[in-house]
């Protein structure tokens, strides 16, 4: 009992440390926690099957489109639903395709889903068409898809579809 004392006696002098330390962290985890909220990733923009945009979109965030756009969009992460149909070009560094595109597509990664319907060309880094997607246009390659120059873009085509053909032919 004695011993129990004495761990209680001196348990008690450390508790009343104890409760100063941990405010101290409690109200720093929580001042770290404020300014990392904003710097969080923001929710993806929908556009609603309902809507139609007449112009071009244009964000460093995500966008998922359910409804219709006719003109360009840049973005980030670019998602198409079934519903949703674009009339012009899609530039993002992650494209997933649901729906229907028609016009030029580059992006990083490219994703065609089975219910996708593109109609155009496709300037990519890494490809994903899967069983049932419908594909009209011409697939590229390149290692920076998100340049701008179409110049630049042809040349590329040419080279490796001439290569492989050629080294066909020979044997």
């Amino acid at each position: 009992m004695f011993s129990k004392s004495r761990i209680n006696e001196t348990g008690a002098k450390p508790e009343a440390d104890k409760p100063k330390a941990p405010e101290a962290p409690v109200s720093k985890p929580s001042m770290d926690f404020t300014p990392s909220a904003p710097k969080g990733k923001a929710v993806a923009s929908v556009l609603s099957s309902d809507l139609t945009v007449v112009g071009n979109l244009r964000t460093s965030g995500d966008i998922q489109v359910e409804g219709t756009v006719e003109g360009d969009i840049r973005a980030h992460l670019l998602t198409v639903g079934e519903s949703a149909t674009i009339r012009g070009e899609i530039v993002a560094d992650d494209i997933v395709v649901n729906g229907r595109v028609i016009g030029r597509v580059r992006g990083l990664k490219v994703r065609l889903t089975s219910t996708a319907r593109v109609e155009g060309d496709i300037i990519h880094k890494t490809i994903a068409i899967e069983s049932g997607a419908h594909f009209e246009g011409s697939v590229q390659r390149q290692e920076d898809p998100l340049s701008t120059g179409r110049a630049a873009a042809a040349p590329a085509a040419a080279a490796p579809l001439t290569a492989p053909a050629a080294a066909v032919e020979a044997p």
